[in-house]
């Protein structure tokens, strides 16, 4: 599997790229912003994108969806209870001293259990409310990406509208914590962290 991360946008969130090498057939997930940047990456690589898929609704993940959607044409997928926020993009980037464009609506509703098929490549839904209402996982053997539920040596934030502290943490000891772990976990925001690391030294889940 082809896996490329970019930092994007003011908040430097994290973009990848996952491409199937056999097929060419790849996702984008968390467009947040630099369309143009995750574009030319894209044809670096030679990548047909099938999806655009968001962790969640905020505008510093889903800041380049309605660009991105009109470039390639790929599918547009969130869990629905993140999906009203695709109108509130403007607002929300605003109360941050930031600009954003709201999005098209979502293609695809995901929900928990769901897999997402691209190449030889299948991606596991796995819904992690607590930083937001409908924020997800995506899992596929030794990889998790995990939006902004779950960083190195922190949680996401739970003060924003929709997050709930005690939610996070039991979604994140009931639905993550359970994988091997061996597991890379490719973040929100910051480096790259396992599982077992997570498990043994986050001051949050002890």
């Amino acid at each position: 599997m082809i896996i490329k991360k970019l930092e994007v946008g003011p908040i430097m969130a994290n973009c990848f790229i996952l491409g199937c090498e056999s097929t060419k057939e790849a996702v984008v997930i968390d467009p947040g912003d630099d369309s143009d940047r995750i574009l030319m990456e894209l044809a670096k690589s030679e990548l047909n994108v099938k999806y655009l898929i968001n962790t969640h609704g905020h505008f510093d993940h889903v800041g380049a969806n309605k660009r991105m959607k009109e470039v390639t044409g790929a599918k547009l997928a969130i869990h629905p209870e993140d999906e009203p926020m695709f109108k509130e993009l403007s607002h929300s980037a605003s109360m941050f001293g930031l600009t954003a464009q709201n999005s098209p609506p979502a293609d695809i509703l995901l929900k928990h259990g769901d897999e997402i098929s691209f190449g030889e490549i299948n991606l596991k839904v796995i819904h992690t409310p607590g930083h937001s209402k409908g924020g997800i996982c995506l899992y596929t053997k030794g990889h998790l990406f995990s939006g902004d539920t779950l960083f190195a040596g922190s949680i996401g934030r739970t003060d924003l509208p929709g997050g709930d502290y005690d939610t996070l943490i039991s979604s994140i000891k009931n639905n993550l914590l359970s994988l091997d772990d061996k597991t890379i976990v490719y973040t929100g925001h910051g480096p790259e962290t396992t599982l077992g690391d997570e498990r043994r030294s986050n001051p949050f889940l002890r």
